[in-house]
């Protein structure tokens, strides 16, 4: 199937389950209000397409309308992007439900409003918990070894934070979150392995996001890479050079050493597709030292692992970020989340930090990796 007809599909599909979802809400509030007719529907369903298709409206007008409305706009769609889903995995037990109950002889408007209720009261029972899932970081600790010399260094502390999103969703409040943990883990290093930027660099500068990043301490400083967000955004140009200015270097298909004994890769992300194979950033490289690589999507472990990488750290997959669509994710990366060794190579897959979309995690928590890497070791 063509990837436009297979896109067009898709999109139909999409509108289809909104309104399903859309039908079933009017149900309840009519019920619920004893509202209907003509009247009732010209007021519901322009009000249900703002609010159900505002997180895409918002970013295409956002350049056309005030501040504050945007901002509303977008958080109200984000938040429905969670209620949607979770929507169409709860009406159709809903329904079966309903039926049940009219076969029970209870009226039809007395089965909507007692099974409406229900599902209102699980799906703000998912949205509490998910939220705090979303806001509560938790701290997953690893330790691998490698068999290399690392010049004087016998171990390196690393924490990882991937997929800040920081934006307009996420921001100072959860990025002072993550620099108080990082600092009171006190690592050797700091790595962002991409989607720093939730699209857009504009609140990055705005909001001084950069400044909170530079609090965060670690002996041989703080490293990024770029992430599929950061080029869906643009402003590249203008993200690289502010952290560069705050001492966070972003590396570009680069290669630097730390402690004169580790190196440190960073490559582009998918999106670019100029950007180097693995094989070329390796090569020139030593072969007798340790090598640890940063690429946000994990896409090409296999590739890494088979030009000598010895650890590997990706983010992008958001484990998901709400269940079930770690199905979804698990099918598409051959690992989407936590750690698996591949040969020699130690690879490393966070749900991230941040959230895209919905601040909304079922099934995911926001995570730092804390990975103790031992050199030298047999």
């Amino acid at each position: 199937m063509p990837a436009r007809v297979r896109m067009m599909l898709m999109l139909f599909i999409f509108v289809c389950l909104q309104a399903y979802a859309g039908w079933h809400l009017k149900l309840f509030i009519g019920e619920w209000l004893n509202l209907g007719g003509a009247a009732f529907e010209a007021v519901f369903w322009p009000l249900y397409v703002i609010v159900a298709f505002g997180y895409l409206f918002s970013r295409l007008l956002r350049k056309r309308l005030p501040g504050p409305v945007v901002l509303t706009w977008k958080r109200a769609g984000a938040y429905w992007v969670a209620v949607f889903e979770y929507a169409v995995v709860l009406l159709p037990f809903a329904d079966l439900a309903a039926w049940l109950l009219r076969a029970l002889s209870i009226s039809n408007a007395d089965a909507i409003l007692y099974v409406g209720s229900a599902v209102i009261v699980l799906m703000l029972a998912i949205m509490l918990r998910g939220s705090w899932n979303a806001w509560s970081p938790i701290v997953r600790e690893y330790a691998v070894a490698i068999d290399k010399p690392a010049g004087g260094l016998k171990e390196l502390r690393i924490a990882v934070a991937s997929d800040l999103h920081l934006g307009t969703t996420v921001g100072r409040r959860h990025l002072d979150r993550l620099v108080r943990r990082a600092n009171a883990l006190e690592p050797d290093l700091m790595l962002l392995p991409g989607d720093v930027l939730d699209d857009d660099v504009e609140p990055f500068v705005r909001f001084n996001f950069g400044d909170q990043l530079a609090q965060i301490k670690a002996k041989f400083g703080t490293y990024a890479v770029l992430g599929n967000h950061e080029y869906y955004g643009g402003g590249i140009d203008i993200y690289v050079k502010a952290m560069h200015g705050l001492g966070i270097p972003v590396l570009l298909d680069e290669t630097v050493t730390i402690g004169d004994g580790v190196y440190l890769i960073g490559r582009k992300d998918k999106t670019d597709r100029d950007r180097a194979s693995v094989a070329e950033l390796t090569a020139v490289l030593n072969d007798d030292k340790p090598r640890i690589l940063m690429d946000h999507q994990p896409s090409a472990i296999r590739e890494i692992a088979g030009a000598g990488v010895d650890l590997s750290l990706h983010g992008h997959t958001h484990r998901g970020q709400m269940a079930p669509n770690h199905w979804i994710t698990r099918r598409i990366f051959e690992l989407d989340w936590g750690y698996k060794q591949f040969g020699s190579l130690h690879a490393f897959v966070s749900s991230g930090f941040g959230t895209w979309g919905p601040p909304i995690r079922i099934g995911s928590r926001s995570e730092i990796l804390f990975i103790t890497v031992r050199f030298g070791c047999q």
